[in-house]
């Protein structure tokens, strides 16, 4: 492996990923920064944290799943998490889809998808009209930096009573966005720390029901 593949080493540690799918996310890194430069992808500020702030922290999702074969990612940006699932899950199966408004980031997670072979659709649509199609056939839905807790459950709800798995990455705010979801919400939940940030947490939620 040449000097510029060897950055991903460091940072995949503890990850049970191949030679080949550690490189197809380094492609996916290095896309990004060229496409950074004119889409505006990303928070300009992380593009120096690109591993442990998106990449990573996109993948431990996948060790909550072993044996998830559909997922559905909302507000997918550029790729994170559902992008990076889709890499890293091509091996097990792993069909992901990702919804997106955005164009320019739609026509970056086509892209990738074409250079990687992952088994991801972009749905360039709001996902409020991409959700109903999902209803009873997602194993997983997972939205990140999308939207408070209690907005996901209102948007899932149809999908988390059929027996899909909401897995949604939270900051240090998880506490306050549990209580407010609450007063409208209630659902089987499961706390896990982040593997990125000792301060973020990882929601899995089943089983909703609504209040109301």
């Amino acid at each position: 492996m040449t000097a510029a593949m060897s950055a991903p080493d460091r940072h995949l540690d503890g990850f049970d990923v191949s030679r080949e799918t550690e490189e197809k996310l380094s492609l996916l890194e290095s896309e990004l920064r060229r496409w950074q430069a004119i889409k505006n992808l990303v928070g300009p500020g992380t593009l120096d944290h690109v591993w442990d702030r998106h990449i990573v922290d996109s993948l431990q999702l996948l060790e909550l799943t072993p044996t998830a074969k559909t997922w559905l990612d909302l507000g997918s940006g550029a790729g994170f998490p559902g992008l990076v699932l889709a890499i890293a899950g091509y091996e097990r199966g792993l069909q992901v889809d990702l919804v997106e408004s955005n164009s320019r980031k739609c026509a970056f997670l086509r892209h990738i998808a074409r250079l990687t072979g992952a088994r991801a659709k972009v749905h360039e649509a709001r996902l409020e009209t991409v959700i109903p199609g999902f209803v009873g056939k997602a194993d997983i839905v997972s939205a990140r930096a999308l939207a408070s807790l209690a907005k996901l459950l209102e948007w899932t709800e149809p999908l988390l009573k059929t027996g899909t798995t909401g897995l949604f990455p939270k900051g240090r705010d998880a506490e306050s966005e549990l209580t407010e979801a609450r007063e409208s919400w209630t659902f089987d939940l499961e706390i896990l720390p982040s593997r990125t940030d000792a301060d973020a947490r990882i929601l899995r939620i089943t089983s909703i029901e609504s209040l109301s």
